[in-house]
C-alpha cells in the first residue's frame, strides 16, 4: 500500500458513520482543533516520516495541533523520530512549537533526544524556546545525557544557556561529565561554560574523579578545573578516585599552580566569554597559537 492510500484508508476512522479505531477516543469530527485523541492517524504518519500521508491527511481538515491524552502531538512525534521534512510541514500548517506533554516535553526536548539537529535547528528557527518551562525537561541537558554535540551547537547559537543549573541534575556540563560524554564536555568548554559549575557542590571534576575518567580529567583540567575544590562532604576529587586507579597519578603530575602559559590561556578565553571557539578562530594569529587557545 502507498503512502497516499494509507493516508485515505486511515482518514475515515473518525469520520461519521465511518468505522472506529479502538486507539481512538469518541470524537468524531477531525476537523475540530485541539480534540483529546489516545492516537490519530496524523500521529501515526508523523512518526514514521509519512510525509505524503501526512500532507493528505491535513489537507482533508485533520488538526496539527491533535493531542492525545498525554498531550503528545503530532510534531512531538515527528520530532521524537528525527522527521524533519515531516516537522516542517506540521509547522507550516500552525503546530505550536512549544507545545508540552503532560511530562513537560517540547517537540525541543524530543529532538534534543533523537540527536536530529536539523529538527532542533528547524524549531528554534521558528521560534521555539531554547529555555524550559520546566527543569523536568531540559533540551541542553538531555542533548549533554545523550552525546548529541551538534544539538548543544545549535542550542547555544539561538541563545541556550550553557550553564544552566538544575538542582536534580547539575549543569550541563556536568551532566555530560557524569554520563562520560567527553565531546559534548569539549563542546560545552569550548563554548564558554563553567568548569566548576556542577550539581550543588560537586564540581565536574568531583564526578569524572569518581568515574576515574582519566581523558574527562585532562580536559577539565586543562579549561582551569580547580582540583582542590571541596564538595558537601568536605573532600577534594583527589580523595574520590577509586583506589589503584591510575588517574592518581594524573593529579599528582598536575599538582601545583598552573604555568604561566596555561594562565595566559584560561585568561584570554574568560575574556572572550560565550561563543570561545568562534572568536577565537577569527583572531589574526599564528596558527598554531590559535590551536594552543583552542586546546586543540
Amino acid at each position: 500500500m502507498d503512502d497516499e492510500q494509507w493516508g485515505r484508508n486511515h482518514s475515515k476512522l473518525q469520520k461519521p458513520g465511518g468505522s472506529s479505531d479502538t486507539r481512538l477516543l469518541s470524537n468524531p469530527n477531525p476537523l475540530m482543533g485541539d480534540v483529546v485523541s489516545d492516537w490519530s492517524p496524523l500521529h501515526d504518519a508523523a512518526i514514521n516520516g509519512r510525509l505524503l500521508s501526512l500532507r493528505n491527511l491535513i489537507k482533508q481538515g485533520w488538526s496539527v495541533n491533535l493531542v492525545t491524552a498525554d498531550r503528545v502531538s503530532p510534531l512531538h512525534e515527528a520530532c521524537l523520530r528525527g522527521h524533519m521534512s515531516c516537522a516542517n510541514v506540521l509547522l507550516n500548517h500552525g503546530a505550536r512549537v512549544d507545545g508540552m506533554t503532560i511530562d513537560w516535553r517540547t517537540p525541543l526536548f524530543n529532538a534534543c533526544v533523537s540527536g536530529s539537529q536539523d529538527c532542533v535547528k528547524l524549531l528554534l528557527q521558528h521560534g521555539a524556546s531554547p529555555h524550559p518551562e520546566s527543569d523536568l525537561a531540559s533540551p541542553i541537558h538531555e542533548a549533554a545525557k545523550r552525546g548529541h554535540v551538534q544539538c548543544i551547537e545549535s542550542l547555544v547559537a539561538h541563545g541556550g544557556n550553557i550553564d544552566h543549573n538544575i538542582q536534580h541534575l547539575g549543569t550541563p556540563l556536568y551532566v555530560a561529565c557524569k554520563n562520560q560524554q567527553m565531546f559534548c564536555a569539549k563542546k560545552l568548554l569550548e563554548s564558554g561554560a563553567c568548569v566548576n559549575q556542577g550539581k550543588g557542590l560537586d564540581s565536574p571534576l568531583h564526578i569524572v574523579a569518581r568515574m576515574s575518567s582519566e581523558e574527562l580529567a585532562h580536559l577539565l583540567i586543562d579549561f582551569g578545573a580547580d582540583t582542590q575544590a571541596k564538595n558537601a562532604e568536605g573532600k577534594c576529587p583527589m580523595e574520590l578516585i577509586p583506589p589503584e586507579s591510575p588517574l592518581a597519578q594524573v593529579f599528582l603530575q598536575r599538582e601545583g599552580p598552573p604555568s604561566l602559559m596555561q594562565l595566559c590561556r584560561l585568561r584570554i578565553r574568560k575574556c572572550f566569554g560565550i561563543y570561545q571557539h568562534h572568536k577565537i578562530t577569527e583572531l589574526v594569529l599564528p596558527e598554531d597559537l590559535k590551536r594552543f587557545l583552542l586546546h586543540i
